[in-house]
């Protein structure tokens, strides 16, 4: 008699299919900055509706959820209450996390949820929003290799960790429809125009020598 269960692959396929989305909100805030050479502005910072349309047109039929993971400093809650509640409007959940020490983040928070909710249903595609290959590029190259589609959004400049590896894939957040109402100054270099294009210097030349 075999010992082989023919049905458990069939059990574990019948759980509910889903998409996932998890955006690591102060990470993706601080490459902004770093790609655009300044703080971000409401005109440049992305909107979390036409990522929402975008998600769900590309989900098909499948369940979709979106969590924005953040990093609340006791200083600036109240501020950020307006901000918070503008994302649950769009349809994400919120995990809000304080910012007590400088090294507090949220990235073991989102390793935490992705988990469970890869433990709880069958995850078919997964989009993680961050740019920290240090501490995403092993666990979401070992959900890949497992069946899981994994799209890392974020920006060409900072996201080498997707862009050269043959698990996951890339997608620059300026190019998802409407993320941006104008579009950024940058220049990405895996988009250079034939001709070339000029990067003009971050800081000047005097702020250096006075540095």
């Amino acid at each position: 008699m075999s010992d082989e269960h023919p049905h458990d692959t069939d059990v574990l396929d019948e759980r509910t299919p889903l998409d996932l989305l998890v955006w690591d909100a102060p990470n993706i805030d601080m490459t902004l900055s770093n790609v655009i050479g300044a703080k971000p502005s409401p005109a440049s910072r992305p909107r979390f509706d036409a990522i929402a349309r975008w998600f769900v047109t590309t989900a098909e039929d499948r369940d979709v959820e979106g969590s924005v993971f953040a990093n609340i400093p006791p200083a600036t809650a109240t501020g950020m209450r307006g901000w918070i509640e503008a994302i649950r409007s769009f349809g994400y959940a919120v995990f809000a996390k304080p910012k007590l020490h400088p090294d507090d983040d949220v990235d073991l928070n989102m390793l935490e949820h992705i988990a469970d909710r890869a433990a709880q249903r069958r995850l078919t595609r997964l989009i993680v929003a961050s740019g920290d290959g240090r501490n995403f590029l092993e666990p979401l190259e070992d959900l890949a290799r497992s069946g899981v589609q994994v799209v890392v959004l974020s920006f060409s400049e900072v996201a080498g960790y997707a862009m050269e590896s043959d698990l996951l894939t890339f997608l620059d957040l300026e190019d998802v429809p409407g993320a941006f109402v104008t579009p950024l100054e940058r220049v990405r270099l895996d988009a250079l125009p034939a001709e070339g294009a000029w990067l003009r210097p971050s800081r000047s030349m005097r702020e250096v020598a006075s540095g």
